[in-house]
């Protein structure tokens, strides 16, 4: 008689819904960094979305949608970032919950305290900044839920998600406060991004954005559009131009020719970070990290 093989097994099991769904699913990666504090020796949360991928534009595999219908809670920022997630989370059972409208959060928009609001087309003025996970207080606000509602489908661990939380919550002021005091000498030192991505972080620090470099997705800049941007960083002379991994777009390059400005990478998701107690504040050290090394050098 032929032996069957182990593997034969594993997809009798996920045939028959024999493997337990995944306990918490999020869409990307600074949720999952979240998260991971929260399950900390309980579980692993889920990512939808895969390392570097952008949550403004993706499509879901059959797979995908698979994990986001058996996943017991799902978390999302809301409909102002992921919106292709707005029709396939209609057929989910479970509870998902959309950071932007937790009670308390704090909400930004683009263009507000601004005299001017240019190159970033995928950010209109006056639409919804998303990228609230880089406000520490938001982060907590969001870890709270997600403690509250592991404790309801999972009373045995309850008091693993109060400890893991109040964990977070102690380090996390800790990275705070030493964010701070390292950025407060920075203030005013200009410098310049390819995607309006900082804001919430730039705002907890007291640091401001030069200009944003991006004619939006579809776009490619013309040599008009181009000659204003070199124009920007020759008046601001001595600067700093963050990209995002995975790679810096090539008009920094042509930008900063023969110009006293360096090139760095700002990574808002956490690309390289791995889930784990201390993942979300190593994201915002990381950023922290990032702009001082640029920022402060002589």
């Amino acid at each position: 008689m032929p032996r069957v093989r182990p593997f034969f097994f594993l997809f009798l099991m996920l045939q028959c819904g024999l493997l337990h769904a995944e306990t918490l699913l999020t869409s990307i990666k600074p949720l999952q960094l979240i998260a991971a504090a929260i399950q900390d020796g309980v579980g692993e949360p889920g990512v939808l979305l895969p390392a570097g991928a952008s949550p403004h534009h993706f499509a879901l595999r059959p797979s995908d949608i698979r994990r986001l219908r058996e996943a017991e809670l799902f978390y999302w920022i809301g409909p102002d970032l992921e919106s292709f997630l707005s029709k396939p989370l209609q057929g989910r059972e479970g509870p998902s919950i959309a950071a932007q409208e937790l009670p308390g959060i704090s909400l930004r928009h683009f263009g507000e305290n601004q005299q001017r609001h240019e190159h970033d087309h995928d950010h209109r003025e006056g639409s919804l900044d998303v990228h609230l996970w880089l406000l520490p207080q938001n982060a907590v606000l969001i870890a709270r839920r997600m403690a509250e509602d592991l404790q309801r489908i999972d009373p045995t661990n309850s008091a693993r998600y109060r400890s893991n939380l109040a964990r977070f919550k102690e380090h996390l002021s800790a990275v705070d406060q030493s964010l701070r005091e390292r950025l407060a000498g920075l203030a005013g030192k200009p410098f310049f991004v390819f995607h309006e991505t900082y804001d919430y972080f730039e705002q907890a620090y007291g640091l401001k954005h030069a200009g944003v470099f991006s004619m939006g997705s579809e776009v490619q800049p013309g040599a008009r559009q181009v000659a204003a941007m070199r124009s920007q960083l020759e008046a601001a002379g001595d600067s700093c131009v963050f990209s995002e991994p995975p790679m810096p777009p090539r008009l920094a390059q042509t930008l900063s020719q023969g110009l006293p400005v360096k090139l760095a990478e700002l990574d808002a998701l956490g690309v390289h970070i791995a889930p784990g107690p201390q993942g979300y504040a190593q994201l915002l050290e990381n950023l922290g990290n990032d702009l001082i090394d640029c920022l402060s050098r002589d």
